[in-house]
């Protein structure tokens, strides 16, 4: 089965080389373009897509607020890789919280674009957990704690707290179930448990939860450091 793609960008030369460089792939089908953040949704409901490959700034609705209404309205599995020019910035913080699965450089190496829709598609991580942890860590930092999203820690057990401190501090399944002497199956189970009482699509939007929750603070002391 091909990976089905949708191309957001509003500059069409940038939009068509996207499309073409995941073309030449044989496992990647590019389904449609979209120049706006309409354009996207229209194109991802019609057409329903593994990826969208979504610019974060666009005309008449920009990625951030797409990316978020395609999420939230979907009833298939879709992911959401946001293209940005710049460094990692507080929009692109804001993608990440709203459900975005990861992001990428423009200026990324065309043999690298593939490998980037490919890996999440299968719902790997583009980054290293640090990278993406050090991203949400110095957007989080400063703010209050969000009482409304702490109060859903009581939904959680304790072990479930337990392990979402774990992931927010860059720990995988196998380093988590030796910490707590239990089988990596019981991670997944657990990790699998808390997405679906907390409302999360994955392991980044765990991490936003812990800082943003209070249960871990910037600065604390990560894995392998």
């Amino acid at each position: 089965m091909s990976i089905r793609v949708v191309v957001a960008d509003d500059q069409a030369l940038v939009r068509r080389g996207f499309s073409m460089i995941l073309r030449v792939s044989p496992d990647i089908e590019v389904v449609a373009e979209a120049g706006t953040g309409l354009e996207a949704i229209e194109a991802a409901h019609l057409h329903r897509p593994d990826v969208v490959l979504m610019d974060i700034r666009m005309p008449a609705m920009d990625g951030l607020e797409a990316t978020s209404r395609i999420l939230e309205k979907a009833d298939w599995e879709v992911r959401v890789l946001i293209l940005t020019t710049f460094d990692p910035d507080e929009y692109v913080y804001r993608a990440l919280r709203a459900g975005a699965a990861a992001f990428i450089l423009k200026d990324t190496p065309p043999e690298q674009l593939a490998t980037a829709v490919r890996t999440v598609a299968e719902g790997g991580a583009l980054l290293a957990p640090s990278i993406t942890r050090r991203l949400i860590g110095r957007f989080a930092d400063g703010r209050t704690v969000n009482h409304a999203v702490a109060g859903r820690l009581e939904r959680l057990t304790e072990r479930e707290r337990e392990i979402v401190v774990a992931v927010a501090r860059g720990a995988n399944n196998a380093e988590i179930a030796e910490q707590f002497f239990i089988g990596p199956a019981t991670v997944k189970s657990h990790v699998s448990s808390i997405l679906a009482k907390l409302g999360l699509r994955d392991r980044t939007q765990v991490v936003i939860f812990a800082y943003e929750s209070g249960l871990v603070a910037v600065g604390d002391h990560d894995v392998g450091h």
